[in-house]
């Protein structure tokens, strides 16, 4: 197989595709150091580049776009994870690649069914029928709608049925794109900011190894069937069924179950269904999957969820909202959370829970979000004020934050933005991607949805579960110290948690000259430059699963 994929990767070398990723992303980095490291520095025309910023942020993400479309493969999926990046990348930028969720060319029809003849022989022989068009045209494969053969004889089709079938020559494309980023993140690496928070020729040998695993579509049938156990006696659940004797590593035949798109709000309503109901199903799903059960579903696009009304159970408009299937499909990217990083991330969430900023950055500092000599003090100091701000908030508020809080928090903490002692651990880069996506279809649904239910319910579980593996001893050494506290001490914690004590100093001469001299170059430092180096390299960074 290695040696079929260097012959392979030889000949696509030789056509041109390698070389093409290199110049894109070679002209890419050149673009970010003349605009953005040197004009972008200099006193008398930086402001020439930082007004035309988001016109050229958009210009190149549309020549990215157009070779994700052209080349297809690495490509496609690179754009994909981009355009999920709301979080991270501009706006500019996202906006324009969101359409590669749909934009992905079918690959022909007699290539596929040959490649559907390879793995399974004559198709008559299994399926009554199969629909020429695809239902479906992914990155890595594409799904077609058919009919198995009846083994009723009155009966000219049998069940209904989705054939995800590779791409032909999928495993060449995906090596030869592999090789070439590989360059690409030891240019990227060079970029001291970056550099200095993760190893991104590493983040890309893991994006590799999980690529290679999605490319293995028996591995996905297990996920699929793991799913099922896991939710075979939820109410609001529905996970295809998976035909394992038409099932091989480059085919996968799942139960047809496409219904309306989760994103479909109108249609729903209709249906008699809820979406706040369905937004709430959504969040529980993953608090279960991250928190429970340490598997989860990481690519939540709109084409991978989709809602059903219940017709097999009695419902009346008068009885209320219609219960409905929550139904996951493609089961090919699947997040893995270690034991270690599973108890941190309880941690994370009953100190979250707790309102508890010491904890919590205990509990990140584990997962290892900060670099090594940060200010652990003064970052708690920040989260305590974050989380006064955030706590209680709906999506909507917390998409949307009022542009006076966040300038109030940059000024009170400008010298952690200045620093900026953070990264990102490699064991989160498809979690808060996935989260990201859920988080954005949530508040599609219902953007008055608060999500601290969520988090204050499983926080309490969590905590109680928590509890009941310490001795008696060791919980009465956890709340000595609030037991302790004289009431008057306690009153000017919970005022500074509040955000209501404040202490004052004068500053001397010497300090005002160093905030004097830290504010300006603050000023100077121009952190949209990883947003552009977004499409050169962050995604490498987020490209990562555990």
């Amino acid at each position: 197989m290695d040696t079929n994929r260097s012959q392979a990767t030889s000949s696509i070398w030789q056509n041109g595709r390698y070389r093409r990723i290199l110049l894109f992303f070679g002209r890419a980095i050149l673009h970010v150091i003349w605009w953005d490291l040197l004009l972008g520095r200099l006193p008398l025309v930086r402001q020439w580049p930082q007004r035309n910023r988001p016109q050229r942020y958009r210009r190149w993400s549309r020549r990215f776009r157009q070779l994700a479309v052209d080349m297809g493969g690495v490509m496609i999926k690179l754009g994909q994870f981009l355009s999920a990046r709301v979080d991270v990348l501009p706006v500019e930028i996202t906006e324009e690649l969101q359409g590669l969720q749909d934009e992905v060319p079918a690959e022909d029809t007699g290539r596929v069914m040959a490649v559907l003849q390879q793995e399974l022989g004559d198709p008559d022989r299994c399926f009554a029928r199969i629909e020429e068009r695809p239902v479906a045209a992914a990155s890595l494969g594409q799904a077609h709608r058919a009919w198995l053969r009846s083994t009723n004889v009155d009966a000219e089709l049998g069940e209904p049925v989705i054939i995800k079938v590779q791409r032909p020559d999928i495993e060449q494309l995906v090596q030869t794109d592999l090789a070439a980023l590989s360059v690409v993140a030891r240019w990227v690496m060079n970029y001291r900011p970056i550099g200095r928070r993760a190893n991104v020729p590493q983040l890309l040998d893991e994006f590799a190894k999980t690529l290679w695993e999605e490319l293995d579509y028996e591995a996905e049938a297990s996920n699929a069937e793991r799913f099922a156990e896991m939710y075979a006696n939820d109410g609001r659940i529905y996970i295809p069924a998976v035909y394992r004797q038409y099932s091989t590593r480059r085919v996968i035949v799942l139960e047809d179950v496409e219904a309306t798109k989760i994103t479909d709000v109108e249609q729903m309503e209709a249906d008699g269904i809820s979406p706040p109901e369905v937004a709430e199903a959504l969040l529980d799903a993953y608090f279960r999957q991250v928190f429970r059960e340490n598997f989860f579903h990481a690519d939540p696009h709109p084409g991978n969820l989709f809602i059903r009304p219940r017709t097999d159970l009695p419902w009346q408009p008068e009885d209320g909202p219609r219960p409905f299937w929550l139904i996951f499909v493609d089961f090919g990217m699947v997040g893995r959370v270690p034991d270690l990083v599973g108890h941190n991330l309880q941690r994370v969430v009953i100190s979250v829970t707790q309102r508890d900023a010491e904890q919590l950055t205990a509990a990140y500092k584990d997962l290892g979000f900060f670099l090594p000599g940060a200010d652990l003090e003064r970052i708690t100091e920040a989260q305590t004020a974050v989380l006064d701000q955030i706590w209680g908030r709906n999506l909507l508020d917390l998409a949307r934050p009022d542009p006076a809080e966040v300038q109030a928090l940059g000024q009170e903490f400008r010298d952690l933005l200045f620093d900026f002692p953070f990264q990102v651990p490699q064991d989160f880069i498809y979690l808060g991607r996935a989260i990201g996506m859920v988080s954005g279809l949530v508040s599609l649904l219902d953007p008055e949805i608060n999500p601290w239910y969520q988090i204050e319910r499983y926080g309490e579980a969590l905590a109680a579960e928590a509890t009941e593996q310490f001795s008696a001893e060791a919980l009465l050494g956890l709340i000595r110290p609030y037991l302790q506290t004289p009431m008057q001490v306690q009153q000017i914690f919970d005022q500074a948690l509040s955000g209501k004590l404040r202490v004052r100093t004068e500053p001397d001469r010497e300090t005002m000259r160093q905030l004097r001299r830290v504010e300006k170059e603050i000023k100077r430092l121009n952190w949209s430059i990883l947003g552009a180096a977004g499409i050169i390299s962050a995604t490498l960074l987020y490209l990562r699963k555990r």
